[in-house]
């Protein structure tokens, strides 16, 4: 009996290791999970508005505003003056007719008139830029349709 006693004694003391060993420690609380943070005002990407500002003609080897040209300054002026955050390029160009250097001047005095007349109706001269690309950018290279070429576009920056 002792070989039996022995062998109940070991399964005993196996039986109590194994229900300390098996129990659960002391529960822990989990700690709470906080709420995700409430983001600051979001930083939103200014929305570009496209002003669609509309191109001016001039006659040959001329730079100043012609009468119809005039009133689509005038619209361009008002889109400026409704959008005041909004600064433009005026760019000056020209038909292939004379020099490179020659067109290049009254691409930059078109520009300038243009500019003139915006500062005129109440834009302000930081907000406009001007270029002169001459005979650079071609709209077309047909001469009954040069006139296409004499312009002054206006590009928001």
């Amino acid at each position: 009996m002792t070989k039996a006693l022995r062998i109940s004694s070991i399964l005993v003391c196996m039986v109590l290791l194994m229900s300390i060993v098996g129990c659960p420690k002391k529960a822990v609380k989990p700690e709470p999970i906080p709420p995700p943070p409430v983001p600051e005002e979001e930083i939103k990407e200014p929305v570009k508005i496209d002003l669609r500002l509309q191109t001016i003609y001039f006659d040959f080897d001329r730079s100043d505003i012609r009468a119809a040209d005039a009133e689509v300054l005038k619209t361009n002026a008002q889109k400026l003056k409704d959008n005041p955050d909004i600064s433009i390029v005026i760019e000056g160009h020209c038909c292939p007719l004379g020099t490179a250097e020659y067109n290049m001047a009254l691409g930059w005095r078109r520009a300038t008139s243009a500019q003139n007349y915006l500062i005129r109706a109440g834009i302000a001269q930081e907000r406009l830029t001007i270029m002169s690309y001459g005979e650079e950018r071609l709209v077309t290279q047909i001469a009954d349709d040069y006139w296409k070429n004499r312009r002054c576009e206006f590009v928001q920056k």
